[in-house]
């Protein structure tokens, strides 16, 4: 057992995980040598390898030496912060990135003081120290004093620091000696983590950190061997901490796997302290604990997280309804919906209440949802969503609400007009702490004032601002936030859209559309210059006359389109509006599309 070692990578999004596992993976020598390599290997499904990030967490293995690494890359973005708590549970030991520019941001205080909670052992990687602009030193004393900040005993302050360039395999231990590979890396793992401590004699007991789904075998449950040996096909038994009186639930495990590189390898039996996938259980979930037949003993674990945001999905009732996707019905997006709650657990599903067509989603965050949105549409689904809403909670008699912690690295002049508008979002300031000629700030906002907020900070920041959030608590209600303060422009008839209308249109603001695009009667086609929502007719012709006088026939200029992405659409919606997804389009709509039985709607609120 001496010669096993399980760690997690954990980090803030973007602070280089899964790009050191790659050279881990390398410098192990898992390839072979004529073996195309591509990077980010772990990242393995194209949404992660396009937006750069990691949404669920991935298990590797690599041999240093005759000891045996187990690996685990897990999602630095908050909305994913279910899987990070999980997978804790599986190691002995976590190695802690930190960019050497940003330093330690919301996630790695998160992930962190998981850490820390379970008591295990860490080592601080500071991460991208090839970068112009590191600050390493004022880093390593941010690094102490959020250990500090965090209740770390002497043992875990006194953690190794290490000097990693991720991106070109170097790791050293002091940050004036440039490294020439991993080796100082893998010898502190080595050293410094401990070896799982199991009991190979008892009888098998096993806690489910996370699962797979695969079409032929269902549902594959990874966890941690805590003690004795599994073999395959034996009789084993379900039960669950937080369900101590529910029956167990009997089955067998078919297969058994074990990591390898990046390869899952069948074995017939496997001992304590290893990590393995099971196949063969029905209704597994994660936080359940497999245990061989007739010794149920659940392991405690972390209830995970409730969601914080659902959004309504439902079939599409436009007029271009059905000619674009291959899955419209309401039983196809209920069954696809189902099939996604069996690989995110973080995820709950439940039918509106009177409506057999639309489906309540909920989840962690705006990302987890637009990510599961952008999977469906690729994959050939139509439907339309509803904007994102919080949920709140009665606690003590008083309605409360999801706060997140926002912290922004912003440029010095751009930090007064981000105050002012997380201020007005209800947004709650704690510190501020200069960095070089930037401020990182720290705010607790209502996770409702953050929506449709991320496009103006973009642009108040000129592009050069850095926003994380991470949930922090329920808090009592703060009172209304103005989402929107411009109307939208509504197209007023169906058809398709021409220069001449869309030249006349574009005085009254920003088009989404351009000369060619077909239009309904209803569709959002634009943003308006003032409050109000504005019709326009784009479909309109020039009339043609027998007289021309000289300037009539000049080139009309148009405005290059606003062109939205998934996100941006969702931060747009306004309330009585809709997003209608299709595999190639993207379009925003009015719940009412006619425009009189809008108005005869829009007279009776007032």
């Amino acid at each position: 057992m001496d010669k096993l070692r399980n760690v997690a990578i954990i980090a803030h999004v973007d602070h280089g995980k899964t790009t050191l596992v790659d050279e881990m993976l390398k410098q192990s020598g898992v390839y072979r040598e004529n073996q195309e390599i591509v990077d980010r290997v772990m990242d393995s499904n194209d949404l992660e390898r396009e937006r750069g990030i990691t949404i669920m967490a991935k298990n590797t293995a690599v041999w240093y030496g005759d000891t045996k690494i187990n690996i685990v890359d897990t999602p630095g973005h908050a909305d994913f912060g279910g899987e990070v708590e999980r997978i804790l549970k599986m190691v002995n030991g976590v190695i802690l990135l930190v960019d050497a520019a940003e330093g330690p941001m919301p996630q790695t205080r998160f992930v962190l003081s998981r850490a820390l909670e379970l008591g295990h052992r860490v080592i601080v990687v500071l991460n991208k120290i090839d970068r112009p602009d590191q600050r390493i030193h004022e880093v390593v004393d941010e690094e102490l004093e959020l250990l500090m900040d965090l209740d770390a005993t002497d043992e875990q302050l006194d953690s190794p620091m290490l000097f990693c360039s991720g991106r070109n395999g170097t790791a050293s231990y002091s940050p004036e000696v440039a490294g020439t590979d991993l080796k100082p890396l893998f010898e502190t793992i080595l050293e410094y983590i401990p070896a799982p401590e199991m009991d190979e004699d008892a009888p098998f007991q096993m806690l489910v950190s996370s699962i797979d789904y695969n079409e032929y075998v269902g549902r594959i449950a990874i966890g941690r061997i805590e003690r004795g040996v599994v073999k395959q096909n034996q009789e084993i038994e379900v039960c669950n901490y937080h369900t101590p009186d529910a029956p167990t639930m009997k089955a067998k495990a078919v297969s058994l796997y074990q990591f390898d590189g990046l390869s899952r390898v069948p074995v017939t039996e496997a001992g304590a302290g290893n990590i393995i996938a099971m196949s063969g259980i029905g209704d597994i979930t994660i936080g359940d604990t497999i245990c061989a037949r007739g010794f149920a003993e659940p392991i405690e674990f972390v209830k995970i997280g409730a969601p914080t945001l659902e959004m309504t999905f439902s079939v599409n009732d436009s007029p271009f309804a059905g000619q674009e996707g291959k899955f419209v019905t309401s039983r196809q997006i209920s069954e696809r919906l189902r099939r996604e709650t069996l690989k995110d657990v973080s995820l709950r599903v439940s039918e509106v209440e009177g409506s057999t067509d639309s489906f309540n989603v909920a989840g962690r965050g705006e990302m987890s949802l637009s990510i599961l949105i952008e999977t469906m549409r690729r994959e050939g689904y139509e439907f339309q969503v509803s904007p994102p809403r919080v949920l709140y909670k009665e606690i003590d008699g008083k309605t409360c609400e999801p706060i997140e912690r926002v912290v922004v690295d912003v440029p010095q002049e751009a930090m007064g007009s981000v105050m002012e508008k997380l201020g007005a979002r209800k947004g709650e300031f704690v510190q501020m702490t200069p960095v070089g000629s930037r401020m990182k700030l720290e705010f607790l906002v209502p996770s409702r004032g953050l929506f449709g907020y991320r496009n103006e900070f973009l642009t108040d920041t000129k592009g050069e601002g850095i926003l994380a959030s991470v949930y922090d608590s329920y808090a009592p209600y703060k009172g209304d936030i103005a989402r929107r303060s411009t109307g939208s422009l509504i197209a007023f008839e169906t058809g398709e859209a021409v220069a001449y209308g869309i030249w006349n249109a574009q005085e009254r603001g920003a088009m989404f559309i351009t000369p060619g695009t077909k239009v309904y009667g209803g569709m959002v086609i634009g943003v308006g210059n003032k409050s109000d929502d504005v019709p326009v007719n784009v479909c309109r012709t020039k009339h043609l006359t027998n007289t021309r006088a000289s300037g009539s026939d000049e080139a009309l200029r148009l405005v290059p389109p606003k062109q939205l992405s998934l996100e941006q659409c969702l931060e747009f919606l306004a309330d009585d509006e809709l997003l209608e997804v299709t595999p190639k389009n993207l379009r925003l709509r009015k719940r009412i599309l006619d425009h009189s039985l809008r108005m005869k709607m829009l007279m009776r609120n007032r």
